[in-house]
This record gives C-alpha cells, sequence and structure tokens, in this order.
C-alpha cells in the first residue's frame, strides 16, 4: 500500500481545487502536530525519540506521519546519524514564520492586559 502523499502546491488540496501554493502551505500546516514539529527543529536536529519528548503528547504514529510529509514537502530531512532536522526550504519557513510569531507575541501581551 502506498503512502498518502502531503498537500503540494499544483495539486487538490483542502480550500483549492487547483493547489494554489499558499492553500497547499496551508493545508499542511494545519495538520496535527505538523507546526509543533517544525518549530522543535527549528534550533537543532533531534532524533525521532528526543522530538517526541519536545512535542509533549504526540503518539509515535502521528509524528511519523507528520515526518514523512515534511520529509517529502522538502521541510524536513534527515541526517544520519544524529536524527531529522529542518532542511534549507525548512529554515526559509522559520525565517518567514518568524515577524508571525512577534507578532503573535504582541498580541498576547496586548489581549491579557
Amino acid at each position: 500500500m502506498s503512502r498518502k502523499r502531503p498537500p503540494l502546491p499544483g495539486t487538490k488540496v483542502r480550500g483549492s481545487t487547483t493547489g494554489r501554493p499558499i492553500m497547499a502551505a496551508l493545508d499542511l500546516f494545519g495538520r496535527r502536530w505538523a507546526l509543533r514539529v517544525i518549530w522543535e527543529l527549528r534550533a537543532k536536529t533531534l532524533t525521532f525519540r528526543d522530538l517526541q519528548e519536545a512535542c509533549g503528547e504526540i503518539s509515535p504514529a502521528v509524528l511519523n506521519t507528520r515526518l514523512a510529509e515534511l520529509r517529502d514537502a522538502g521541510i524536513v530531512s534527515l541526517e544520519t546519524p544524529g536524527g531529522y532536522r529542518l532542511s534549507p526550504e525548512g529554515n526559509a519557513l522559520i525565517s518567514a514564520l518568524m515577524p508571525l510569531h512577534d507578532w503573535s507575541e504582541k498580541w498576547a501581551r496586548r489581549v491579557r492586559g
């Protein structure tokens, strides 16, 4: 049985029959634990076990699925030995997410009063 491919630009994804790149990215990032896995890999390479521990309550099956999808999407790579790390594309994604991170920190302070 073949594994289901992750959402990719140019293919039908949630919210877009044409697979617009932004919609494919949001579909991929919107999957359970996907952004958490990416976030935990932002600073260093982690083994499967270390990544599972860093993510908290993620099951091994879900982590394995997310890692496979993120690898297929070119965001995560597997280094042997050593574990998983962000690819250059994944590092570019973190750079793109940092302004959103900064905004969310300011927003959190504002809504807490």
